[in-house]
C-alpha cells in the first residue's frame, strides 16, 4: 500500500528505508497520548502510521514518540498529496497551510 501511495515521490529513499521523515518544529509535535485522543485511534494504529508514513520520530528505543500533528491530520484525512508537500518542506503551500491553520499552528 505504501509503495502505491508514494509512487513517483522524489523523497523516497532508494535503499528501501521508506519515505523520508517529516521534519518537525517544536510547535508541530504531539505525543502518542495526544495523537490517540485527537484521532480516536489506538496507539497501535498511530504507531503503524508513524512507521508507514514517516510522520513520527523516536530518538532511541524507549524514548518518547514525537508525532507531527499536521502530518497526522493529513494521514487521517488520506491527503497524501499534502503529506508529500510537507515532506518537501513546502509549509506555505495552500494545501499544507490549510492543516496548520486548522490546528492553530503557525507554518
Amino acid at each position: 500500500m505504501t509503495d502505491t501511495l508514494f509512487a513517483g515521490s522524489e523523497l523516497l529513499s532508494a535503499d528501501g528505508l521508506g519515505p523520508w521523515p517529516i521534519l518537525m518544529r517544536p510547535d508541530d509535535i504531539i505525543n502518542l497520548k495526544a495523537a490517540t485522543h485527537i484521532t480516536g485511534r489506538t496507539e497501535k494504529t498511530i504507531r503503524g502510521w508513524c512507521k508507514q508514513f514517516g510522520i513520527g520520530s523516536q530518538a532511541c528505543p524507549g524514548a518518547p514518540l514525537e508525532i507531527s500533528a499536521p502530518a497526522l491530520e493529513m494521514v487521517r484525512r488520506g491527503d497524501i498529496a499534502a503529506l508529500e508537500l510537507l515532506r518537501e518542506g513546502r509549509r506555505d503551500h495552500p494545501r499544507v497551510k490549510r492543516y496548520f491553520d486548522h490546528l492553530g499552528i503557525v507554518p
